[in-house]
């Protein structure tokens, strides 16, 4: 393995563990609520392994999380249809909505599934998906560019 190779692996395992233990402690230890959703560890892959991507840019995280989560939430509280149906329906809307707006984020694809399965409430978009994934992106902004000396956000 190449220098440059255990660099960016060893960076992304201890990013993530940092932001992750983050959002952890906050949802275990604080009575602030709920900072973890299933879908931020697949972030983690894109925002410490390949920060270059446009898809771990910090508008496709945040408005991509809050896109699809949003879509699950409508499902919730006014599609009446049966899970089996609302769930493919809702992720094939909220990922064609991402690509349409421009902020595609391939882990926030799992949002609605995980807001129809939990019959999430209107709160879960202010947390964990709003502030949740601001602490991400401050993380990722403060670790990607301050100590990995990396061109995070790209624009």
């Amino acid at each position: 393995m190449k220098f440059n190779n255990f660099k960016q692996v060893l960076f992304g395992a201890v990013f993530s563990f940092i932001t992750i233990g983050v959002l952890t402690l906050l949802t275990y230890k604080t009575q602030f609520g709920v900072f973890l959703i299933a879908s931020f560890g697949s972030t983690m892959v894109l925002l410490f392994g390949y920060p270059e991507s446009p898809f771990a840019q910090p508008k496709n995280i945040f408005f991509g999380h809050l896109l699809t989560a949003s879509v699950g939430v409508i499902f919730v509280n006014f599609i009446p249809l049966p899970l089996y149906l609302s769930i493919p329906l809702a992720v094939g809307i909220a990922v064609g909505l991402m690509i349409l707006l421009n902020v595609t984020h391939p882990p926030a694809g799992g949002n609605p599934i995980v807001v129809l399965m939990g019959s999430a409430s209107y709160n879960y978009l202010l947390n964990p998906i709003i502030f949740g994934s601001i602490i991400l992106i401050l993380f990722g902004v403060i670790l990607n560019r301050f100590i990995a000396k990396k061109k995070y956000p790209l624009s």
